[in-house]
């Protein structure tokens, strides 16, 4: 029999496989793990230098730890050059792997800008442990580090190195911090007390070049202001791994295209997490992919479950002014109504009929998480 084949080790694919193993403990498994198939949560690489984790801490688990609790092969250090969908087959450095069904979660890769100068091959990325280790390694007492993006993730690496000693500043098309998630007056404040904090921000610029000056990176901004940094770090978004899929003749648009079964175009291939696409949604948070997870392996146990994702509000881990954040679906009619104090902000944000499509929470108004989720509409029924 062959097994059923898990591509990618992150949260994704290692859920999806716990969630199996509670319905079905026999069924042969095998992941496939590009990195050392360690077992960490991806989320806390932003949030990991003012906690004093370091990269061995971070991981939970070793690879072989992993196969022993999954009763399943972990292949660490493997990548997949193809699949070919009719034979059921993926092809490993000239070696043929048959699986039974694949699942593909292969989560997605930093978004790189084209920019000149002679260091710009420097920028450094953190989008997995291999990568935390690099810049963890390149922090020094101190570090001027130069973070291009003010998303969720630059925001959230913004609050973590400048509370822990290093001199930050963020450089970002928007004029606010979290622009595609926060209105205006949310992601101002949130700009404020990051600033309080020590960021500083340029905003409504972008780097056009990085260049060697001695042992410092010279950045240079659009708007001509120039910075003289150790380290440049890119949080600027997030791709879906598309490739592979694409290559073998898989749907795909933004992300691989799935649906409510998480079923690819082809026959016995499923996919999960950050890759994805289902019904024109892009879903690239942790809940998501937990209700994916449960959804999948039921499926895959036998049991076709279709997936429906309730309202799933998103902790930006700012501990400088606490966020939490559903944004509303886009496209949305509707508009922000906002209040605040010295403790907090509240926005939410109401269709012509007031019921409740969205809200950002600050400071003390965290605490109405719970009782707001309950009034949205759900991102998938």
């Amino acid at each position: 029999m062959h097994p059923i084949v898990i591509l990618g080790s992150g949260l994704a694919g290692y859920n999806v496989a716990r969630e199996l193993r509670k319905l079905d403990q026999t069924t042969p498994l095998t992941i496939i793990s590009a990195d050392s198939g360690s077992f960490y949560s991806k989320p806390m690489l932003s949030s990991a230098f003012g906690s004093g984790k370091t990269p061995q801490s971070i991981a939970m688990s070793s690879a072989e730890q992993m196969a022993a609790q999954l009763n399943a092969t972990v292949r660490a250090k493997t990548s997949v050059t193809a699949i070919d969908t009719a034979a059921h087959t993926l092809s490993i450095n000239g070696e043929i792997l048959a699986y039974s069904k694949l699942v593909i979660a292969l989560g997605a890769e930093q978004i790189r800008l084209p920019i000149e100068g002679n260091a710009a091959g420097a920028v450094m990325t953190v989008n997995d442990l291999d990568e935390y280790a690099n810049f963890r390694a390149a922090l020094k007492e101190q570090t001027t580090v130069a973070l291009i993006g003010a998303g969720l993730i630059g925001s959230e690496f913004a609050n973590d190195l400048t509370s822990g000693g290093h001199t930050v500043h963020v450089i970002d098309i928007a004029a606010w911090p979290l622009a595609r998630l926060l209105p205006s007056e949310s992601g101002a404040l949130l700009q404020q007390k990051l600033a309080a904090l020590g960021v500083t921000w340029h905003l409504e610029t972008s780097v056009t070049s990085i260049d060697q000056a001695g042992d410092k990176l010279k950045v240079t901004l659009a708007n001509a202001t120039v910075l003289d940094t150790n380290v440049v770090l890119s949080a600027v978004g997030l791709r879906p791994r598309t490739m592979l899929a694409q290559a073998a003749g898989i749907q795909t648009r933004r992300g691989i295209v799935i649906n409510r079964l998480h079923e690819t175009s082809a026959p016995d291939v499923y996919a999960l997490g950050d890759c994805i696409e289902i019904e024109d949604l892009l879903l690239p948070y942790v809940m998501p992919l937990m209700t994916s997870a449960r959804a999948l392996a039921a499926t895959l146990a036998g049991k076709a479950t279709p997936v429906s994702y309730p309202a799933m509000p998103v902790l930006v881990k700012t501990p400088a002014w606490p966020t939490i954040v559903s944004p509303p679906a886009a496209g949305a009619s509707g508009a922000w109504e906002i209040t605040s104090d010295a403790e907090g902000l509240k926005a939410l944000f109401k269709a012509a009929d007031s019921k409740l499509l969205g809200f950002a929470l600050h400071g003390k108004a965290t605490a109405e998480r719970g009782a707001l989720t309950k009034e949205l509409p759900p991102v998938l029924a």
